[in-house]
């Protein structure tokens, strides 16, 4: 227990060091060119900042893998906070490689983010399942994490590049298809304030429901606006359901995590039109002016960069890697399980992504598009094919 709370208390100070490190790198944009000075200096302490608390984090892993006995990748939570992690290492090298302070700015939240959305899941340790009892377990998933990781900073980039060269003067597609963007990552903001606050409060409602023959109960975190379907509300005192789950969505939990995204919309939406009351414009234009001073071409580049090194990496890891341990596991390399479908949907997006960049030369902002749609991917199969879908990687 001692080295449990040692590994929480890691993961929470690389978070909060991670929030210190954004302000600072936040405090290098708005400095125009006389205060080169300053602004080099501020860079300087936020990658520092970055760094100290990517040890953090680094300490949580070590000590969570000694008290598991296993590494700390076998369900979500552990998986989206090494996740994070890699993002995170992946921002200090090309940091280092680029010296791009403002890169920080917009990279560090949406790891924060990923983090925070981990610590919504549970996080006790449990053994192992039998087919996740292999040193590929090691070699799959650190190495499908490290290529997102990799792969999440061409998103970073490339929503810098779209709000720094989009027409933000008026309401077009381009700025249509930008706001609904940030609308997106509002949702996940929204999830996490959500599910915090009542975490805070211990809510809980417990249900009775049929699944699969067997009667089987759930704890809804969260009022419940979508019950089980065909459940009965054992908890008294709370909110009794709007309505029924469908019973074409499947899976462990199916209801509890469908009126989980339906909070998520609620509570993102919410967030959304207060900022947008407040700053009384889109929140792409409201960014844009930070960064006029960065330089297009260097971000095409990092877009470019990221996804020619985080491409192969994925490859090890989300095909080769998962299919010689699909054989050893199940027998077979290939079932045509959601989890692998989506890992193919992905391999061949960025396939083409580096293909149109170099045989069609799709540069610049038609790249940067690609860069935000494939972290959609990455991301749809992170939550939609692990909370929703059914299949063999529903332990997950």
């Amino acid at each position: 227990m001692d080295l449990l709370n040692l590994s929480s208390t890691m993961l929470y100070t690389a978070f909060i060091l991670y929030l210190v490190a954004t302000l600072f790198f936040g405090a290098t944009i708005r400095q125009d060119k006389s205060e080169r000075r300053k602004k080099r200096k501020s860079g300087t302490i936020g990658i520092t900042i970055t760094i100290i608390g990517f040890t953090a984090q680094l300490v949580y892993l070590i000590t969570r893998w000694i008290a598991s006995g296993h590494a700390p990748v076998s369900n979500m939570f552990e998986f989206m906070t090494f996740l994070g992690m890699s993002m995170v290492l992946a921002f200090i090298i090309l940091y280092f490689y680029y010296k791009l302070s403002f890169l920080g700015l917009f990279a560090l939240p949406i790891a924060m983010i990923i983090i925070a959305y981990a610590s919504m899941f549970p996080t006790d340790i449990s053994p192992l399942v039998p087919s996740l009892q292999s040193h590929w377990l090691y070699i799959h998933v650190t190495t499908v994490a490290l290529g997102q990781g990799i792969l999440f900073i061409s998103f970073a980039a490339g929503i810098m590049y779209l709000i720094r060269q989009v027409d933000q003067s008026s309401l077009n597609k381009g700025s249509l298809w930008l706001e609904i963007v940030m609308y997106v990552m509002f949702l996940f903001i929204g999830f996490i304030v959500i599910t915090t606050s009542f975490n805070i409060m211990d809510y809980h409602a417990e249900f009775e429901y049929t699944e699969a023959g067997n009667v089987t109960t759930t704890d809804y975190h969260l009022p419940a606006i979508a019950g089980p379907n065909e459940g009965a509300l054992l908890t008294e005192g709370v909110m009794e359901p709007w309505f029924e789950t469908p019973t074409w969505m499947q899976g462990a939990d199916a209801g509890r995590k469908f009126n989980s995204v339906i909070w998520s919309f609620i509570t993102g939406t919410i967030l959304y039109g207060l900022v947008r009351l407040i700053i009384r414009k889109r929140v792409g234009a409201k960014l844009q002016p930070l960064l006029k001073n960065v330089k297009p071409d260097l971000l095409d580049e990092i877009m470019y960069r990221s996804v020619a090194i985080g491409f192969p990496v994925f490859t090890l890891g989300g095909l080769i890697f998962a299919a010689i341990w699909a054989q050893i596991a199940w027998g077979r390399f290939w079932g045509w399980d959601p989890k692998e479908v989506w890992a193919l949907v992905t391999w061949f997006f960025y396939a083409a992504f580096l293909h149109l960049r170099l045989s069609r030369g799709w540069h610049g902002e038609k790249s940067a598009w690609l860069a935000v749609g494939g972290f959609a991917i990455i991301m749809f199969n992170l939550i939609v094919v692990n909370l929703v879908l059914a299949g063999l990687h529903s332990y997950a």
